[in-house]
C-alpha cells in the first residue's frame, strides 16, 4: 500500500475542561477521496483544521509527506488585504501550478476576478475561496463545506471538477448527493474517535446503526456483569478476601468504563404542531408577472407564470441563485404583490414561514424568548403544553442555555431554532426557505420525515438534490429569463424531463461557463466560430492522449488479473474490487475519448 500524503495519530483536544477529539485519527493516501462525517459540534471543522495546520492539537502527530501540497478550504474564507480577487486566488498558487487556472476558475463560478473582497456576500467569498483552492490542482485537498452558499449549476460544476482532479480528497458536507458521489471511503467523528469505513458515504448510514447497536448490546452486557460481581461482592468475598482482591480491583475497573462510556449525542425530536385542515385549494396563482428596475436595467423576475396548489402538495422550488426563488415563494404567499396577474390564497389557511436567512431571529434575544415569544415559561407544541427547557431538549439544546442571545449561536444552532420556531406554531401550510442550511445529516433525516408525514401542504426552496428527492412531488424550475415551468416528480424525475437539466440550462447564463459540445445547434455552432480555444481546452487536448493511454495500461492489467479462474474462489473480496475498478477505468477512458474528440472537432472547426 503507499505510504499516506497525509497522517494524523492519536489527536487529543480539549475545549472548556470538555475532551472533543481523544485520541482522532486520520490517513490518507494519493487519489484517495474521504469523506468526513459527524453529527454538529462533534469536531469535524476543527480536525480538519488540525489537518491543515491551523490548529495544534494538545497531543498526537500531525505528518504530511515531505513535498506534498496541501490546500485547505475553511467555512469562513478571510480575503483581506487583497485588492481583487483574482490577487486573492493567484496568491495560493505555487512554483509551477497553470496561472490561467486563478481567472478560469473564477468565471466558472460567477466571478470576474476584478470584484473588491471587502464588497464580496458570503456566498461570493466562498466561491473566491474555492477557486484559491482549486487552482493549484494540489496534492491534498480539505474541504468544509464548500457546497454552502452555492446554487444547483455551482454544486453540480463543483461536482465535476473536483471529480476530474487527481487530487486526494478529504471532505465535509450535510449535501448527501455530493458526499454520495465524491466519496470512496468514509471517516466518522463520534465522541472523540475517528471509526473508518473503506466505503463511500452511501453505505456509512447502514453501517452506523449496526456500530451503535452492537455497542449498546456490549454496554448492556456490561451493565449485568458488574451486578453479577457486585453480588458476588456483598456475599462471596468475605471468606476469600486476600486470593480475591484481583478481582475486586477489575469491579471497580469496570465501573469506571461503564461511568465513562459516552454515549452517542442525542438526536433532534422534530414535532409539528398541526393547524385546523385547510379547504382543498391553497394557491392558485394566474399570469404572474414581476420585474425589478427600469430601461437597461430592467430585469424580468417572473413572465407569465401559474400554479395551482392543492392541499397535501409538496412542491420544490429550484433554480441559479439570483433567478428570483424567494420572489416567486413570495408572491405565492400573498407577502409580495405581482405587477400583474392574480393569487388567490385558499380558506383557512395558517402559514408558519422558515426564512433562509433567518431574519426573524433578533439577535439580542433569548433562546427561551425565542420560543415563547416572552413573558412565559411554556410552549405549546402538537396540542401539549411543554416547558420551555423541555422543548430545548428536543431540538439538541441544554437548559443552561435558557438565556443565551440569538448572536453567539452558531449556524447550525441558528437552524435549529429557527426550525423550532416555526414548528411550534399552529400551521397547516409550511413554507421553508432553504431549510437545510446548517443542519446536520441526522436533523435533515428528522425533517424529511415530519415533512412526509405532515398533513399540510408544504413549499419550499432547496439547492439539496437528496433533499428534494426525498420530499416533494412536484418542482418548479427557473428556465432563465422569468420563464418557470411546473415538472412532476422529485429533482431526478425533473432532470429526467428536461434532458440537460438545471446545470445546463443554468451554465448558459453564468459568465464563461463550459462550452457545450460543437453542432449541438446552429447558434452555438455560430459562436464556437467566433472564439478561440481556451487555455483549459488547449491543455485538455495535449494531455488527454496522454490519460487515455494510462487508462488503457490500467485496463489491461485489470483485465489480466481477472482471466486468473480462481481469483473469485480464492480472494472474492479482490475480485470484487478488481471489477469495480475495471468498470470505472473504462467509464473514466470512455468520457476522455468522448471529450478529447469533442476539442478535436472543435479545433479542427474553429481553424478551417
Amino acid at each position: 500500500m503507499a505510504p499516506p500524503l497525509l497522517l494524523l495519530q492519536d489527536i487529543h483536544l480539549t475545549f472548556g475542561g470538555t475532551p472533543l477529539l481523544t485520541g482522532a485519527e486520520i490517513s490518507v493516501s494519493q487519489g484517495e477521496r474521504l469523506c468526513l462525517v459527524g453529527r454538529n459540534g462533534s469536531g469535524k471543522s476543527t480536525l480538519l483544521k488540525i489537518a491543515a495546520g491551523d490548529v495544534h492539537a494538545d497531543s498526537g502527530t500531525r505528518f504530511v509527506q515531505p513535498g506534498a501540497t496541501v490546500r485547505y478550504l475553511p467555512q469562513e474564507p478571510d480575503l483581506s488585504g487583497f485588492d481583487t480577487t483574482l490577487a486573492y486566488v493567484e496568491a495560493g498558487l505555487g512554483p509551477g501550478d497553470a496561472a490561467y487556472r486563478a481567472l478560469w476558475l473564477l468565471e466558472q463560478l460567477g466571478l470576474t476576478g476584478a470584484e473588491n473582497p471587502k464588497n464580496l456576500s458570503g456566498g461570493e467569498a466562498r466561491r473566491a475561496a474555492l477557486a484559491r483552492v482549486l487552482a493549484p490542482e494540489p496534492d491534498i485537498l480539505l474541504l468544509d463545506e464548500p457546497t454552502n452558499h452555492l446554487d444547483l449549476p455551482a454544486i453540480e460544476w463543483l461536482e465535476g471538477e473536483i471529480r476530474s482532479m487527481k487530487s486526494a480528497l478529504v471532505l465535509i458536507s450535510h449535501d448527501r448527493r455530493f458526499l454520495e458521489n465524491l466519496s470512496r471511503a468514509t471517516v466518522w467523528l463520534d465522541r472523540g474517535i475517528a471509526r473508518r469505513l473503506e466505503k463511500g458515504f452511501a453505505a456509512f448510514e447502514e453501517w452506523r446503526d449496526t456500530v451503535l447497536e452492537q455497542e449498546e448490546i456490549e454496554h448492556h452486557k456490561l451493565a449485568r456483569k458488574i451486578a453479577a460481581e457486585d453480588d458476588w461482592m456483598r456475599y462471596g468475598v468475605t471468606a476469600r478476601r486476600k486470593r480475591n482482591m484481583r478481582r475486586v480491583r477489575e469491579l471497580s475497573d469496570m465501573r469506571k468504563a461503564f461511568r465513562e462510556h459516552r454515549r452517542a449525542t442525542g438526536s433532534v425530536t422534530i414535532t409539528v404542531t398541526e393547524g385546523e385542515t385547510s379547504g382543498k385549494l391553497v394557491v392558485e396563482a394566474k399570469n404572474l408577472h414581476k420585474r425589478f428596475g427600469e430601461g437597461a436595467d430592467e430585469r424580468v423576475i417572473v413572465d407569465d407564470f401559474s400554479i395551482r396548489i392543492l392541499r397535501s402538495d409538496r412542491i420544490g422550488v429550484v433554480g441559479p441563485n439570483g433567478a428570483g426563488k424567494t420572489t416567486l415563494l413570495n408572491m405565492l404567499t400573498g407577502d409580495l404583490v405581482p405587477d400583474s396577474g392574480t393569487v388567490k390564497l385558499g380558506a383557512n389557511l395558517q402559514m408558519a414561514f422558515l426564512d433562509q436567512r433567518r431574519a426573524t431571529l433578533s439577535p439580542e434575544t433569548t433562546l427561551k424568548d425565542a420560543l415563547t415569544g416572552g413573558g412565559t415559561d411554556t410552549v405549546t407544541v402538537g396540542g401539549t403544553v411543554k416547558h420551555v427547557a423541555s422543548y430545548m431538549k428536543d431540538f439538541l439544546f441544554s437548559p443552561d442555555q435558557l438565556n443565551t442571545p440569538v448572536s453567539v449561536l452558531s449556524g447550525g444552532e441558528r437552524g435549529r431554532l429557527t426550525l423550532a420556531r416555526a414548528l411550534a406554531l399552529p400551521s397547516n401550510f409550511l413554507v421553508l426557505d432553504e431549510p437545510t442550511n446548517d443542519l446536520d445529516l441526522e436533523t435533515l433525516d428528522l425533517l424529511e420525515e415530519m415533512i412526509a408525514d405532515y398533513p399540510g401542504t408544504v413549499i419550499l426552496v432547496s439547492h439539496d438534490r437528496d433533499f428534494l428527492d426525498r420530499t416533494v412531488n412536484a418542482v418548479v424550475v427557473s428556465e432563465g429569463k422569468g420563464h418557470w415551468q411546473v415538472y412532476a416528480g422529485g429533482y431526478t424525475d425533473m432532470l429526467a424531463q428536461r434532458g440537460e437539466g438545471v446545470t445546463a440550462r443554468a451554465a448558459d447564463t453564468r459568465p464563461a461557463a463550459k462550452s457545450k459540445p460543437a453542432a449541438t445547434s446552429t447558434a452555438v455552432a455560430e459562436t464556437e466560430k467566433k472564439r478561440k480555444l481556451s487555455y483549459k481546452e488547449k491543455h485538455a487536448l495535449e494531455t488527454l492522449p496522454e490519460r487515455i493511454a494510462a487508462l488503457e495500461r490500467d485496463i489491461a492489467k485489470l483485465q489480466n488479473l481477472l482471466a486468473d479462474p480462481e481469483l473469485y474462489s480464492r480472494e472474492p473480496a479482490k475480485f470484487e474490487k478488481v471489477n469495480t475498478l475495471l468498470a470505472r477505468a473504462e467509464q473514466d477512458r470512455a468520457a476522455s475519448e468522448e471529450e478529447w474528440l469533442r476539442l478535436e472537432m472543435l479545433r479542427e472547426e474553429l481553424e478551417g
